[in-house]
């Protein structure tokens, strides 16, 4: 090798050498200028993560003071000294004027409220006084003559009257007597028939009705005599003993609150359109099961079970074909079956055989004293019932006993002053020979039947009889002499 390559070679190694150590520098110099980086940036951290520990528990601290120093104080907000917002609850402050504005609103209506309370007090205390000192137009009875005793009618077998205390069931204490009573003239056996049994089969079909005519039906407690013959034959009797209709022992019948039950259920269904039949009728006889009890299914009699409808058949002999219901009226045609036309018959009944008012009554007359019985229903609403003397007849001042023909009793039906407000069992007869008149023994489940000598009866004169009752139910023997004259 030459001088001048040798040369060249020295210089170019330690150039190649000084530019190695050159760029080993520069490495260390940016990793130390990294690591500086990354320590001074985890020392900010740390400083931070420090001053939000501090300032969190000055705030935890000033929070708690704040707290302390507010019990039962108003409270004063402190601001954090950094500027930086803490949450607080902080009392509330009604506004003074919405507050003013409130309180005057309800101070007029106080006032206002107590004024309309004093007003319906003082309407009630006046219906109340009205109602203790009303008085009821009643007829003078010093110059008439009527039986005074009970002993004085030739009575048709009957078991002794019961009262319906608070019900409107007069219709079927009425015909339950009556049947009592055919059971004693067709067999002579004495069986106590249960009032309630009726009753609560009623009320199942009125609701069904009810909600087949979409609410278009009448739902009360009142119904007409001739609603037995329906129930039996559907669904049998019962004894007194079998089904008494209280859930108490001994308990005094009071339907009001049961139907109003019932009456808010169907107004509900019929405001809902609720109108299936089979979930109605089970929610219905729920709320007559509370009040009345379960009718029975099977039940002992004389140490031998029955169902309803064997009784009826096996035991009463009772025949529901064997009844006709009658009336007298000037709007249908005579001798022919039609609409008793009152709200009692909801299920327009046109079973009602309409005769001529002379007939109608000598039927009834004639049939009474060859020991029928009768269920009658019509008006006693009137001044010439007189409860104190278990009288009920027609004044002079209302109508002279002359004047009483199918042409006054057809204008009282006409002008609404004759209504079907009460039902009655007919179970004997009296003739006054001094004056030609003729009176009928009356079996009344009422209260007012209670106010005189003879609990649960009253006397009845014919002429009463021909201008205000409207119907009347009895065995079709009674009507056998006119029976080639009814029409089809």
């Amino acid at each position: 090798m030459g001088l001048s390559k040798l040369y060249f070679f020295l210089c170019f190694s330690t150039l190649f050498l000084f530019s190695c150590q050159q760029e080993s520098l520069k490495d260390r110099n940016s990793k130390k200028t990294a690591i500086q980086k990354l320590v001074k940036k985890k020392q900010k951290s740390d400083e931070i993560s420090n001053k939000t520990k501090i300032q969190t528990n000055r705030n935890e601290k000033q929070e708690k003071r704040w707290f302390q120093e507010a019990k039962g104080k108003p409270f004063v907000y402190k601001p954090a000294k950094d500027g930086q917002n803490a949450i607080f609850y902080k009392k509330y402050e009604k506004d003074k004027i919405l507050e003013e504005i409130k309180s005057k609103r309800e101070k007029t209506q106080k006032k206002h409220n107590k004024e309309i309370e004093q007003f319906v007090k003082e309407q009630k205390e006046k219906r109340k006084l009205k109602k203790e000192t009303r008085k009821i137009l009643k007829s003078d009875i010093s110059t008439l003559h009527y039986p005074k005793k009970l002993k004085q009618f030739h009575q048709n077998p009957h078991l002794p009257p019961v009262p319906q205390y608070y019900t409107g069931t007069c219709w079927s204490f009425a015909s339950t007597s009556f049947f009592e009573s055919e059971i004693q003239r067709l067999s002579q056996k004495q069986i106590k028939l249960s009032e309630m049994w009726p009753v609560y089969w009623e009320y199942v079909e009125k609701a069904r009705r009810f909600i087949k005519m979409k609410g278009f039906s009448y739902v009360s407690q009142g119904d007409e005599p001739n609603a037995l013959l329906n129930v039996y034959k559907q669904y049998g009797a019962v004894p007194y003993q079998a089904y008494k209709g209280v859930t108490t022992p001994g308990e005094k019948y009071d339907h009001t609150p049961m139907v109003n039950e019932l009456k808010t259920f169907l107004n509900f269904i019929k405001a809902n359109n609720l109108w299936d039949e089979k979930a109605n009728l089970i929610m219905v006889k729920a709320i007559l099961n509370k009040y009345m009890g379960e009718p029975p299914r099977k039940f002992v009699w004389k140490e031998k079970e029955y169902t309803p409808e064997q009784f009826l058949k096996q035991v009463t002999g009772l025949k529901m074909d064997d009844y006709v219901a009658t009336m007298s009226t000037l709007s249908h045609p005579y001798f022919t079956r039609g609409l008793l036309d009152v709200p009692d018959n909801w299920w327009r009944s046109e079973d009602y055989l309409n005769l001529p008012l002379e007939l109608w009554t000598k039927l009834l007359r004639d049939g009474v004293e060859k020991g029928y019985g009768f269920v009658i229903g019509g008006d006693v609403s009137e001044p010439g019932k007189i409860p104190e003397k278990d009288i009920i007849f027609v004044p002079s001042f209302d109508l002279p006993v002359g004047l009483i023909n199918k042409h006054s009793r057809e204008f009282r039906i006409s002008n609404k002053t004759t209504t079907d407000d009460h039902g009655v069992h007919l179970t004997g007869h009296y003739f006054d020979k001094s004056n030609n008149k003729y009176w009928y023994l009356i079996k009344d489940s009422g209260r007012s039947s209670r106010y005189g000598n003879f609990k649960g009866y009253y006397f009845m004169s014919e002429d009463y009889l021909k201008l205000k009752i409207l119907n009347w139910m009895a065995h079709k023997d009674v009507i056998s002499s006119i029976a080639n004259r009814i029409g089809k």
